[in-house]
């Protein structure tokens, strides 16, 4: 007796219905990013001709804003059709409402760096990014204070900040976020290149990193992983992230 043909399933009508509203919302996220870069950038041309060679950037960073929605949203997209449509109609609005808020986050965020660093007459941050920068991919070591020896999270940005503008911070990271002569900073998108940006749980802090711009910081994450920069807008470190310290340069 020949086994039973499997039906193929199609997709309700409330479901085409849904991934229709998708695209659309995906197109319109692509053309707002777009229409609000592009509205910078007729701006600053009206006081200052932009550079040839950042032409090109809004759009970058507009359809890099798209694709990542498309690409957060899909797995809900593509779920089956168990899933209730008015559940399945909540995940799609809380995804496209948090991709939106870390992408105003990253240009708040973005602005004031620019601002930072334009305000950096005697060089002091580029000082500390560029020592910052040159240990990427310096193994991570507990208790490593030095590039020979690998470091940990507090021993890189003790390490940076000493031998680049001579300033002594404490040694772990929990003392570095409690020094009350450095200004408290709790929302990230007043964050500035070089401000100490900490992590943790419960309330108590147990990381430490160097807000680099653009929404990211350098740090020594841990145990077989080196130096790196990652986002603090979202995923693990943006659910981690507690406060920041602008050190007094």
């Amino acid at each position: 007796m020949a086994p039973p043909t499997r039906q193929r399933r199609f997709p309700t009508r409330a479901t085409r219905r849904l991934l229709c509203a998708a695209a659309l919302a995906v197109t319109s996220l692509s053309a707002f990013a777009q229409s609000a870069d592009e509205a910078v950038v007729q701006a600053s041309a009206a006081a200052a001709k932009p550079a040839p060679a950042k032409a090109e950037a809004p759009r970058s960073r507009a359809d890099a804003a798209a694709s990542a929605t498309l690409a957060a949203l899909l797995p809900h997209l593509a779920a089956s059709d168990t899933i209730p449509l008015m559940d399945r109609s909540a995940m799609f609005a809380g995804d496209l409402s948090r991709l939106l808020s870390a992408y105003d986050a990253s240009r708040s965020v973005a602005n004031a760096t620019d601002a930072a660093l334009a305000n950096d007459s005697d060089g002091k941050v580029q000082s500390i990014l560029r020592r910052a920068m040159a240990l990427l991919g310096t193994p991570y070591r507990w208790g490593g204070t030095s590039p020979d020896a690998g470091f940990d999270c507090s021993g890189l940005v003790g390490y940076v900040f000493r031998t680049a503008l001579g300033i002594e911070l404490p040694r772990v990271s929990r003392e570095m976020a409690s020094q009350t002569g450095n200004e408290l900073i709790k929302d990230r998108a007043a964050l500035v290149a070089g401000d100490l940006v900490f992590f943790g749980r419960r309330g108590r802090v147990d990381h430490v990193g160097i807000y680099v711009g653009d929404g990211r910081f350098l740090h020594a994450p841990s145990t077989g992983k080196d130096v790196r920069t990652d986002t603090l807008l979202s995923g693990y470190w943006g659910d981690k992230f507690m406060q920041a310290r602008r050190v007094e340069l």
